[in-house]
This record gives structure tokens, sequence and C-alpha cells, in this order.
């Protein structure tokens, strides 16, 4: 893959969630919500993929490669394309460019575009031997971890999380304190605004609890259409004429 693929890559890889148009077209999205620890947390798909990005940073990759698997697990597309990219350039890992492509290719079954430019420029790279090699490599990787065996998975991990706050209350929750770690070294604890902040520069957001149980975080539909909403965001690529397309190769 080529250096502007990468960076790109990486972008998308190092933003672990952003701001979106709501389903009715009001911005919704709090960064004092999807960026706090406990939302973090509690959405496995996003620690690890944070955690994995940490660990990319530092340049500890075989550490990276785990966490990206670990949230691949949970259908998490960005992670999928990491371990993608990661195998395709032996960092970290063996380099091996028919496994490459198939998990690129089970990132791109959601027809991101970006995802898709990237899984067609890994074919388009590909001699005909590992080509081949390929679509047998893609089986088992599509049976762990391809959204109708992933998706589940991140689904009871959400509503398991939702319920812990209101399964006891009838669905009533108030305002909530979302620590969240800063690099920050404060003297004494202190309230600035809506955060309060203690020695040791962790920073405690007060928010709406409705706003945090919000059904796009948390309800399964509602949470793979917010996730649809940022992929799509990024805009249309174009696909290599007369490349195969990958997605259900596997079937």
């Amino acid at each position: 893959m080529n250096a502007v693929s990468r960076s790109v890559l990486l972008a998308i890889a190092f933003t672990v969630v952003g701001a979106h148009a709501s389903p009715d077209g009001m911005r919704s999205d709090d960064p004092k919500i999807v960026n706090s620890d406990a939302f973090i947390r509690a959405h496995p798909d996003l620690r690890f993929r944070r955690s994995g990005m940490e660990a990319y940073e530092r340049k500890r990759f075989k550490e990276a490669f785990g966490y990206f698997q670990d949230a691949a697990h949970y259908a998490d597309k960005t992670s999928q394309a990491m371990v993608a990219e990661m195998l395709w350039n032996g960092v970290g890992v063996a380099q091996d460019r028919s496994l490459a492509y198939a998990w690129m290719d089970m990132a791109a079954e959601r027809n991101y575009p970006s995802l898709i430019v990237l899984r067609e420029r890994y074919w388009s790279q590909l001699d005909a031997t590992e080509q081949a090699r390929a679509v047998e490599a893609g089986k088992p990787v599509f049976a762990k971890y391809a959204d109708d065996v992933a998706k589940p998975r991140l689904e009871r991990e959400l509503q398991r999380e939702r319920y812990k706050a209101t399964g006891s209350r009838l669905g009533r929750v108030g305002t909530l304190s979302l620590p969240s770690q800063t690099h920050v070294s404060k003297q004494q604890p202190q309230v600035d605004g809506g955060k309060a902040t203690d020695a040791m520069g962790t920073f405690s957001n007060f928010v709406d609890g409705s706003k945090y149980y919000a059904a796009e975080y948390w309800n399964p539909k509602e949470y793979w259409r917010w996730q649809d909403a940022q992929w799509q965001r990024l805009g249309d690529g174009s696909v290599i004429v007369g490349a195969p397309q990958g997605v259900g190769k596997w079937n």
C-alpha cells in the first residue's frame, strides 16, 4: 500500500469516534460523551481500537496487532482494515499479502467506499497464485470475524451495558459523571464550568444521562447506522475497473 493510503487509514483509525448528523438531521454527538473513558470502556470495539492505536503510536506493533484483532472480534471495520494493512506490510506480524487481502475484503463488506478502494488496490497487486490463496485464506477469517458473527457479540455487550443503568430504574437516568483522563496535572481539585478536576488531571464531565444513553449509542440497529454515517462522510472512492468484487467471496 502506498504512503497516501496508509496515512488515510491511520487518520481514520485515530479518530475513535466523531461528530455526525443524527437521523433527524440534528448534530447530536457530544465529545464529552463519545470520547469519555466510560463510553469507550463500554464499547469494546472502540476500546480495543483505541488501545491498538496507542500501541501503534508507541511502535509496539505486535501488541497493536493483537488489539486490532480484539476490536475486529466486535465487528470494528477500522481495526479489520488495520490488521490488513499490517499484514500487507509485515508490520508487527509476518508479511502475508493474501491474508491481508482477505482481511481488507472483510473490512469492506459494508461497502464503505474508502475501504472498497483499498481492497481493490490490494487485489490488483496480487499475482494469480496469491489471489487463489487469498480466496482460501479468507474462509476462516470470515467465519470468525464477519458481520454476521461479529455484530451479535457487540450487540450483546451494548445491551448489557445499557441494562446496568436502566434495568432497575425503569429506564430513567439522571445526570452522569464521566471521568476522562488527561495529561494535565493539577495541584488542587477544582471545578471549571461543567468539569470537575482532581489533582491527578482526571476530568469529570457532567452530562445528561438521557443523552449518554441515546439510542444511537446503545440500540444495536441505531448504533450500526451511527457507524455507517461516520464512514459515509469520508466520501466516495473509485474502484479499480475489472477487479472482482470481494464481498461474499468466501461464501
